[in-house]
């Protein structure tokens, strides 16, 4: 017979003190309920934050909107006008 082996002495070690703690009926149960309140918790907690944000933003945007002066930002300010046709058209169809 071979002498034992590290890894078998070390799972006799472990069987033996596995066999000497009582099996509790109730630990999924209670471990389970614990985390689905923890994953409950963490997802309101990302929704709260996540509204947090939005609406940080919203009120950001809508107070830069109203500090602005509507006569100073034009984005089009070409004051001459287009270049149009200067003689009769030709056209197709009823016009």
């Amino acid at each position: 017979m071979s002498p034992p082996f590290a890894d078998d002495r070390l799972r006799e070690a472990f069987e033996a003190a596995a066999a000497q703690i009582p099996a509790d009926p109730t630990a999924y149960q209670r471990l389970s309920a614990a985390w689905r309140r923890r994953y409950r918790r963490r997802r309101l907690i990302v929704a709260l934050l996540a509204s947090l944000v939005f609406a940080a933003a919203d009120a950001a945007g809508l107070w830069a909107l109203n500090r602005s002066d509507p006569n100073t930002h034009v984005i089009f300010s070409d004051t001459t006008p287009a270049p149009g046709p200067t003689g009769p058209l030709d056209r197709i169809g009823q016009p």
